[in-house]
């Protein structure tokens, strides 16, 4: 396999490119024939209300791009990114180092149904999912494709997420999800059932006229019932260009 030296001790494998994230001077390292992260992890990122010096723990972290760029944006104190796929934890590895992050953030190449194994249960201040949107049996898939496994309930579904969520965190602590609006019922049936409350929904629309397609959702563990409404957040405008807050979010 070919490789290139960049830095000190950072190598690119082969398809692999490093991008810039426009926060701060972060970077990632991303493979061009791999699962590449999206406009949901930034939009995720940027919806995390976090109260300073966190610690938190990210569920499916892929190539680590939330976990980064949290410590861009927000006062974190520590950020344990979990990831089943050996080659894309060992890229947000890479990362991390790229970045000198390693002071703030641990990748851990594990299941997340085992976290209880290597994290202490009701220990952290917030937990960020951005995970496999679709259902195991929608559509013909390849259970050992990375693409797949990043966006199809192979390795986990919807309830291993929560559930594992809610015995990571604290009491009253906060749970940061986006995902697709019509799963929408399942998050709320599965939430309430491991006592996470939902307290805020924001649907998230490519324009004004058009239905939903993300929905970005934040829980907070054995709180008292009431769910509010975000106002909705446009991607784009009629003329196809980012809308303002769009470019705030991607500064």
């Amino acid at each position: 396999m070919k490789r290139v030296k960049i830095m000190d001790n950072i190598i690119l494998k082969e398809n692999e490119k490093i991008e810039d994230l426009q926060c701060k001077g972060l970077k990632i390292i991303q493979n061009k024939k791999g699962f590449c992260f999206g406009m949901d992890a930034v939009l995720l990122a940027n919806y995390c209300d976090l109260k300073k010096n966190s610690k938190i723990a990210d569920l499916g972290t892929g190539t680590g791009i939330i976990p980064i760029l949290l410590c861009g944006k927000k006062n974190v104190s520590q950020v344990i990114g979990l990831e089943i796929q050996e080659e894309v934890a060992e890229m947000a590895v890479r990362s991390v180092k790229m970045n000198n992050l390693d002071n703030k953030i641990n990748i851990l190449n594990i299941d997340l149904n085992d976290a209880e194994n290597y994290l202490n249960i009701n220990s952290f201040d917030a937990v960020v999912t951005n995970p496999p949107y679709k259902l195991p049996n929608s559509g013909i898939i390849n259970p050992s494709d990375k693409k797949a496994i990043s966006r199809h309930e192979i390795k986990c579904t919807l309830e291993d997420i929560i559930r594992t969520s809610s015995r990571l965190l604290k009491h009253h602590g906060r749970l940061f999800m986006i995902h697709r609006p019509q799963r929408l019922a399942d998050i709320l049936c599965l939430l309430r059932q491991y006592k996470l409350e939902p307290k805020h929904i924001r649907l998230v629309h490519p324009k004004v006229a058009e239905k939903p397609n993300m929905v970005l959702i934040k829980a907070v563990k054995a709180a008292n019932r009431e769910l509010k409404f975000d106002k909705p957040l446009y991607v784009y405008n009629n003329d196809g260009s980012y809308t303002e807050e769009i470019y705030r979010i991607y500064n």
